[in-house]
């Protein structure tokens, strides 16, 4: 787990970058301004029957997704930090990765039923596209959850937890190059304060670790030169 001392450089910069981080997200998610690259046609096809427009949501439905997506990211957070101890009793990604899988499945399962039980049509797999999507997905999802296990195993929940303001700035540059999105002020601004707070913290992350091994290697020193005069000690009063 993190440790936290505010008289360290190398925590004070986890704090900060972290900070930098969160707020960065907001500006991407909250502030447009004015429009700096256009839209243009998308270089990835779309069926239309696939993805049909979307209506025009109310401030009800803007602050419920609001809320659910707070809710969402505490959970993940949390997670990470359960994952972590999970990780050291129990060090195995895969069968970590298989348990969760099949809990999902089970959830998801009861959910889809009740909340699709007068629509026996949404059962339907109207394309093969649809069942490739479902596919691709499960495979991608297990394989990420093996490297987060992984990731949390070794470099901790901080580290890998930083990783989800990064993917906001991901997904609005793929946005604009392969879905044709425009890319405005607010999202170069926030990607500038996410990418800075990540740096960041991976400074400070470093700088830990580096000061961990010092740390180990001085001690394995002065051990290894006071064996000698134990083992003096002990020779001279077995004589």
């Amino acid at each position: 787990m993190e440790k936290v001392s505010l008289k360290k450089n190398s925590s004070l910069a986890k704090v900060v970058g972290t900070i930098v981080s969160i707020v960065g997200a907001l500006v991407v998610t909250l502030y447009h301004g004015p429009i700096i690259f256009a839209a243009s046609q998308p270089t990835v096809y779309l069926p239309q029957s696939l993805s049909p427009p979307p209506s025009s949501p109310s401030t009800a439905n803007w602050v419920i997704g609001g809320c659910l997506l707070a809710l969402e990211y505490t959970l993940i957070a949390i997670s990470y930090i359960i994952q972590t101890h999970i990780m050291r009793e129990y060090p195995s990604e895969f069968a970590l990765a298989l348990s969760h899988n099949v809990c999902v499945s089970i959830s998801c399962a009861f959910v889809s039923i009740f909340a699709e039980k007068n629509n026996p049509k949404a059962w339907i797999m109207r394309s093969s596209i649809m069942l490739i999507c479902i596919v691709a997905t499960g495979m991608v999802n297990s394989t990420g959850y093996v490297v987060e296990s992984w990731t949390v195993r070794h470099k901790g929940p901080l580290f890998l937890a930083m990783f989800r303001p990064l993917a906001i700035l991901t997904a609005v540059v793929l946005g604009a190059i392969f879905l044709g999105d425009s890319l405005y002020l607010g999202s170069a601004i926030g990607g500038t304060l996410i990418s800075i707070g990540f740096y960041t913290v991976m400074w400070g992350k470093a700088k830990e670790e580096k000061a961990d091994i010092d740390t180990h290697h001085v001690a394995s020193s002065s051990h290894s030169k006071r064996v000698p005069l134990l083992m003096n000690y002990a020779a001279e009063k077995q004589v």
